[in-house]
């Protein structure tokens, strides 16, 4: 099947931060431990609260790998590619499907319900969630224009398609933000007043308040990223932790101003000479001010491409788009992991 066209708009990036050009923090991310998932993808992870891991991979199986355990469990297959997973607070999981939808499914793996389907009107491409006490989900729909399959065509084209929804415990949904650069993770403040989002292709997590005085506004929570963030999740002290599954790329931030047909030309070649990301780890976190508070980055053999971080109680357990497991990293102290 022939790729689908695109039609580029122009955009000027801020200068990319000199943190973009090194390929690792200091000091560096301590080596993860990595553990074996049985499939490709595991591209987000979430914690259950006896510690076990859940993970979506390709070929729409949802992965629970238990504490001590050589090899993940089946939870549920979706029929779809799941991205996003969250916990709620019953305990049931909240799945963004790239191909059915958001969906929710028990503990034990029955009861799959699709509570937003993707039609392509209300829902296109559900990346990512984060789930309010109450059961409301704020979730992401990365592109209306293209597949995830197709990924890069939307970066390439920037066109803003991307939105941030909101699914409330009575069914409802609605649209808190549009005309997004691919939207990406989402997260909610600690203390509820806000959600984020990223945007991967702008470099950036937006937010919408939620609670006091600027309900209903949105604002820029962090810009001009050194890399493209992925996947979102809330960490201790309120800090939001990001994943960047690559650095900022030169060659495409020179092309994003000038004339599309560089980027058609561009996507016109196979995609072997696509813009890839060199082989990394990185994750960041930034506290409700916007400030980094942790950055943590290292090459590590057999991991690649972070696109999921999530903080439990003895570090960090991180996702990707690539490969065959996921990644466990202790946490240095406050001080080392602040490190640039």
């Amino acid at each position: 099947m022939p790729r689908p066209p695109i039609d580029p708009a122009t955009w000027n990036p801020p200068p990319a931060p000199p943190r973009a050009r090194r390929r690792a923090s200091t000091p560096p991310m301590p080596r993860p431990r990595l553990l074996p998932v049985d499939a490709v993808g595991p591209e987000d992870v979430a914690v259950e609260a006896d510690g076990s891991v859940l993970t979506g991979v390709e070929g729409g199986l949802v992965l629970r790998l238990r504490p001590g355990a050589p090899r993940p469990d089946l939870v549920v297959d979706t029929g779809g590619r799941p991205l996003g997973i969250e916990v709620a607070a019953d305990g049931r999981i909240v799945v963004c499907d790239a191909e059915r939808g958001l969906l929710r499914v028990d503990p034990d793996g029955t009861g799959l319900e699709v509570l937003v389907p993707a039609d392509g009107d209300r829902l296109a491409l559900c990346n990512n969630a984060a789930v309010a006490p109450d059961g409301t989900v704020y979730f992401s729909d990365s592109s209306h224009r293209f597949p995830l399959r197709y990924w890069m065509a939307d970066v390439l084209e920037h066109r803003a398609s991307g939105r941030l929804l909101r699914r409330t415990p009575d069914g409802a949904v609605d649209v808190l933000l549009d005309g997004l650069c691919f939207a990406n993770g989402v997260a909610l403040a600690a203390d509820g007043t806000f959600v984020a989002v990223a945007e991967t292709s702008a470099y950036r997590l937006r937010r919408v308040w939620l609670t006091g005085p600027r309900a209903g506004r949105d604002d820029v929570l962090v810009d001009n990223l050194p890399g493209m963030p992925d996947n979102l999740s809330t960490g201790r002290d309120g800090r939001v932790w990001i994943a960047l599954p690559s650095p900022r790329n030169a060659a495409l931030d020179w092309a994003l101003p000038r004339a599309p047909g560089l980027r058609r030309a561009l996507w016109a070649l196979p995609p072997a000479l696509h813009p890839t990301p060199p082989p990394t780890a990185w994750v960041m976190a930034v506290d409700p001010l916007g400030r980094t508070v942790a950055d943590l980055q290292r090459r590590v053999p057999g991991f690649r491409m972070a696109t999921g971080v999530r903080e439990t109680g003895d570090g960090l357990v991180l996702g990707t788009l690539t490969g065959g497991a996921v990644a466990r990293v202790a946490l240095p102290g406050d001080g080392a992991a602040a490190g640039a």
